[in-house]
């Protein structure tokens, strides 16, 4: 019998030879009388090699875009994205850990109207899919836009856009953007300072954002190598002080919710309720913080068997890594009620707000497919009977 020493040895070593798949190994099918497939690189090598992006009807996952990012905008914008912290296993993790979950479909259920189950509410405001887009900082660095491009689309596909406080452009410029049935919670990173605090509060509250989300995993800079290779780092250098207390005092400043992002353990998620927020974001801040850290389906699960009434409590949103619609439900299946993706969104602004909306309706599809795959008929009762985990993959021992 081998040692558990030894045992780790071989699975750390397995783990550190396989290799990671930023995109699948899907392809495309290459003419109409062609009968192979080939990798993503091989089916649009033409369009990589002009530095051109493919057309929209070529994209056919989340995944594309990136691809599709990568070979045509410049690599030091292409980087900003992609960073991660340290040697960026939290980045790697975030986006295999769902393969190490299972899921349990069921059969022989009327699944025909999955469709028209997808919408949601989020505090209050309706919305036509439980998925938003996530704050990013710098959307320019994908199209001349920016923010304009995500604040449309989000509006056209009837979906939350959760703008960042280090957006290329400002508060009032992307209200201004906003069409008259978008909704925004506006992402702030804050300080001691309370009089610049309550300016902020002012400004969010004056765009018409419905929401304050207060990202709360960022106390310290990030350590990301990859970035400061390309001299683009984190916008938020600085260390920052705060506490529950803080918090408190954050609530009396504002009339707008503030949901705490960059909850990591059932101990915070706990305290986040003991506190009266109204809603928190399991993250880990796109793995870009502290390489280490949980995924947020990994933290998910924990609440669900330590503390499940948590998700009954407070409304508890998740982000990081979800790249298909099967990534999304695992997280609702636990409890989650909303999803957020940055990366992909960021990517999909190669092409504008079409860009984007084209990634919005690619999401809606793959979830009500996966969904009704796996027989849940209404989006809104699946639970955590439709997922299966074990220790071990909880621990991170199975992998693609």
């Amino acid at each position: 019998m081998l040692s558990a020493t030894l045992f780790l040895s071989f699975a750390a070593s397995a783990l550190a030879a396989r290799p990671f798949l930023n995109e699948p190994d899907t392809g495309s099918v290459q003419g109409a009388s062609a009968n192979w497939l080939a990798r993503i690189d091989d089916a649009l090598a033409g369009f990589a090699a002009n530095r051109t992006l493919p057309p929209l009807e070529n994209i056919i996952g989340l995944p594309d875009f990136e691809w599709a990012a990568r070979n045509v905008i410049p690599i030091k914008n292409y980087t900003y994205y992609r960073n991660g912290a340290a040697g960026e296993w939290s980045y790697r993790n975030n986006l295999e850990v769902f393969s190490r979950f299972r899921l349990r479909p069921r059969v022989m259920v009327d699944i025909t109207n999955i469709e028209n189950t997808l919408n949601t509410t989020i505090l209050g405001q309706n919305f036509s899919a439980p998925f938003y887009i996530s704050p990013c900082a710098r959307a320019d660095y994908a199209h001349p836009e920016a923010e304009a491009g995500l604040v449309k689309a989000a509006a056209a596909g009837n979906i939350l856009y959760m703008p960042a406080l280090y957006a290329h452009l400002n508060i009032e410029e992307i209200a201004a953007a906003r069409p008259e049935n978008g909704t925004t919670f506006q992402q702030v990173y804050l300080n001691a300072n309370d009089t610049a605090t309550a300016e902020i509060f002012k400004r969010a509250e004056a765009a018409g954002s419905k929401a304050i989300v207060y990202t709360a995993d960022s106390a310290a800079d990030g350590n990301r190598h990859r970035a400061l290779r390309y001299g683009v780092g984190s916008a938020d250098s600085s260390y920052t002080p705060s506490s529950w207390e803080y918090y408190k005092k954050l609530q009396t400043m504002t009339t707008l919710p503030i949901i705490i992002k960059g909850i990591m353990t059932v101990e915070d998620a706990q305290l986040a309720v003991d506190n009266g927020a109204p809603a928190i974001v399991l993250s880990n801040h796109g793995g870009r913080q502290l390489d280490g850290s949980p995924s947020s389906l990994e933290v998910a699960l924990e609440i669900h068997e330590q503390a499940p009434g948590i998700f009954q409590k407070i409304e508890v949103y998740a982000d990081g890594g979800v790249r298909y619609g099967a990534d999304a439900l695992k997280l609702l299946a636990l409890g989650v009620k909303a999803v957020g993706i940055g990366r992909p969104m960021m990517y999909a602004n190669a092409y504008g707000a079409e860009g984007v909306l084209h990634a919005i309706n690619i999401l809606k599809k793959e979830l009500a497919l996966d969904a009704g795959n796996m027989g849940v008929a209404d989006l809104k009762k699946i639970d955590a009977s439709y997922m299966k985990w074990n220790s071990a993959a909880s621990n991170g021992w199975y992998s693609r």
